[in-house]
């Protein structure tokens, strides 16, 4: 089914990221509906938690 996808060798890998653990998944997911229900989510935000670019770790 996959037969006909093939990804360049010279392709850039994005590191992995850690997984944070379920406490930490727990304090963004809060973090991220506060910055929603005050209206602070941008775009930008929530792809820099998604990227591991911003943490809660770097708030404090």
């Amino acid at each position: 089914m996959l037969d006909n996808l093939s990804i360049p060798d010279d392709i850039a890998k994005e590191p992995e990221l850690p997984i944070p653990s379920i406490d930490e998944q727990k304090r963004i997911v809060e973090e991220l509906k506060r910055l929603e229900e005050a209206g602070e989510l941008t775009a930008e935000l929530l792809e820099a938690f998604m990227t591991g670019q911003h943490s809660l770790s770097t708030e404090q």
